[in-house]
């Protein structure tokens, strides 16, 4: 059966992150020892401080390496993907397992991201908040572009049937979310992310990391490869141009999921940490009243299901 790898995105991330897989597994110890990102990497997956885990320039190298780190050990036991699809920092790792670039360029590509990103969220009181409730996300996003309040705010995240991510300036993210609230928001949870993300603000992060793109090697995606920006599968798009675009503007991870479905594909396997993506995906596929089946691989336990 064709499987679809699913990369989780930034805030999945949680002290002791991949040290059973160090442990367990060769293929992806020998990974994690090889990585050198200008801060202690294994001491900041395993043991923390979440303070330093929770840090973007931290988190991004440290959920790629947990990625690229788990895929080396399912493709080593003849597990490979049919299509992926990642969220934010994720698509990198589909985009990886699709073949566009090697594991090295990967990791350093994201750890370049990471700390652009960071720069450009230094100095900014910003938050983003998950906005549970309302499955019309029209709704959200009207009221985003109409708000009229202080500050900046405007759709970040369209995840799945019922949540959608608002995200800017503070004091716009909180009034806004009062005003949801009214149209019918059961809940809004604040992200553990540190920036304004796939907003104005990350402006550039994109334009450096147009520059930096320069030095990793490209290939096109060998198997199909969901895209966050267009919300549909890549075909003849330039993935650099994606890439730049996707750190400034909305996810449009539940198209993405639909196409998928769509598609025709029915077997996913998250890879985490946490299982965020195949909570949106069963989300999904609920709305579109279709069949799927998906595993999420947080710990060598639910790898060995898998496997």
């Amino acid at each position: 059966m064709d499987k679809v790898f699913l990369y989780a995105g930034q805030g999945s991330q949680r002290v002791g992150m991949g040290k059973d897989f160090y442990e367990e597994f060769k293929e992806y110890r020998s990974l994690i020892d090889s990585l050198d990102p200008g801060f202690p990497i294994k001491e900041y997956m395993h043991e923390g401080p979440e303070e330093e885990l929770v840090k973007t320039e931290h988190t991004q190298p440290c959920m790629a390496a947990f990625a690229a780190g788990v895929t080396r050990v399912l493709k080593a036991n003849g597990i490979n993907p049919a299509a992926a699809c990642g969220l934010s920092l994720g698509e990198y790792g589909a985009l990886f397992a699709a073949g566009v670039f090697s594991e090295e360029d990967y990791i350093r590509l994201v750890t370049y991201r990471g700390q652009a990103m960071a720069d450009a969220a230094a100095g900014l009181s910003c938050s983003m908040s998950a906005i549970l409730g309302i499955m019309d996300s029209s709704v959200i996003e009207e009221a985003a572009n109409s708000y009229d309040g202080g500050g900046y705010v405007t759709v970040a995240n369209y995840n799945c049937p019922g949540q959608t991510v608002i995200c800017g300036d503070e004091e716009a993210v909180s009034a806004l979310e009062e005003q949801l609230k009214e149209k019918g928001a059961k809940r809004c949870i604040r992200l553990k992310v540190s920036g304004p993300f796939h907003t104005r603000y990350m402006q550039s992060a994109g334009e450096r990391l147009k520059d930096y793109f320069s030095n990793i090697k490209w290939n096109r995606p060998g198997i199909d490869v969901a895209c966050n920006v267009t919300g549909n599968i890549i075909r003849d798009e330039d993935i650099q141009e994606l890439l730049i675009r996707q750190v400034q503007q909305s996810v449009r991870l539940e198209d993405d999921l639909k196409a998928l479905i769509n598609a025709g594909y029915t077997d996913y396997i998250e890879i985490g940490p946490g299982n965020t993506m195949a909570g949106f995906l069963k989300k999904t596929a609920k709305a579109l009243k279709a069949n799927i089946t998906v595993s999420s691989i947080d710990t060598v336990d639910d790898l060995k299901k898998i496997l």
